[in-house]
């Protein structure tokens, strides 16, 4: 087997240049970065992790917690962090915390039990508190889709309350007057973000917001078959449906269908999130883009900007502006 020192020998370089080469430090040339590789991959030289770890008390790994495992969502960003680690040559440790403050903990706890050189959060239980004293610890955080004040600087997020703003204000310039409201759960921090847009849109509009006309679901699809059904019985007049995510909205959608109603001519649905398959349902669903995509990949570039000074290939943004995916489930009346 071989070792560094043989491939120090290879090169032409010092053993600390081609410690730096296996740390991905960026220092180094990629004229003498290529001659130390190509030395490694002529003698089959294979890192030790666990050496490489001790030597430069860096673990190149970086832990992610998502609230949940499935779903388009998490799916998109789970695969967009993990792709732009791995093209750095860091890996990426998942958990999930269920939106449960104990499990969230423990799932913060874990990962930092692993060693990772930096935490990528999207929690939604903890406190606000919890994690200024996380940021204020040794390890560096990223934190996505929540807004806590006085860590701007690690937090990434999209305007979730102009963002149902927007999506009530596209049925309004529709024509609708009585619009129903599918949210999600409203002690979620975007959840009750997008209600507010909801009622500011409706309220600009010189539209009163009735408590009837407004369903609180959990994100997930039975919610929205639920809603849809709920709002029937109790806001039967309603010819648009805004729904606090896409997956409700899909689930709003086949409840309507099986009720009768023609998409949009009997009734406009608009989203929330621009999951993969809002466009392949039918009709496809009008919906607001919560940018996930943009946002994992911007905490991803910050951690290797920040925690292994690999510069970003393009500006670090941490405020990421909602907009209107116009489809064909919104409709004129």
């Amino acid at each position: 087997m071989a070792t560094i020192y043989q491939v120090s020998e290879a090169a032409g370089v010092s053993l600390a240049t081609v410690s730096r080469v296996m740390n991905g430090n960026a220092r180094v040339s990629e004229r003498t970065r290529k001659k130390v590789e190509d030395a490694m991959a002529l003698l089959g030289y294979q890192p030790n992790a666990i050496a490489q770890s001790l030597a430069s008390n860096r673990t190149n790994s970086v832990g992610l917690l998502v609230s949940e495992l499935h779903g388009s969502y998490f799916g998109d960003l789970m695969s967009t962090v993990e792709n732009v680690l791995k093209q750095n040559g860091k890996h990426v440790i998942i958990t999930a915390g269920h939106v449960d403050e104990k499990r969230e903990h423990e799932a913060i706890e874990f990962l930092k039990s692993r060693r990772c050189d930096a935490l990528i959060l999207h929690a939604e239980a903890v406190s606000d508190e919890y994690l200024k004293q996380l940021v204020d610890s040794s390890t560096p955080v990223a934190v996505i889709n929540r807004k806590v004040d006085e860590l701007n600087d690690n937090c990434f997020v999209v305007d979730n309350e102009q963002g149902g703003y927007l999506a009530t204000q596209a049925a309004i310039n529709a024509g609708h007057k009585h619009i129903a409201y599918i949210s999600g759960p409203l002690f979620k921090k975007d959840a009750s973000d997008r209600l507010s847009g909801h009622k500011r849109a409706l309220e600009e509009a010189g539209i009163t917001f009735e408590e009837t006309s407004m369903f609180e679901g959990d994100y997930h699809e039975s919610a929205g078959q639920e809603g849809m059904l709920h709002l029937q019985k109790h806001y039967p007049n309603f010819t648009a449906l805004v729904c606090a995510n896409d997956e409700m909205a899909s689930g709003a959608m086949t409840a309507a269908r099986e009720a009768g109603f023609d998409i949009p001519e009997q009734l406009s649905i608009v989203g929330f999130d621009n999951v993969l398959f809002s466009r392949y349902l039918y009709p496809k669903l009008t919906t607001i883009n919560n940018p996930i995509h943009a946002m994992g990949e911007m905490a991803a570039y910050w951690v290797l900007q920040h925690v292994y000074n690999i510069k970003s290939p393009i500006p670090i943004e941490h405020l990421f502006v909602p907009e209107v995916v116009n489809r064909d489930t919104l409709g004129n009346l």
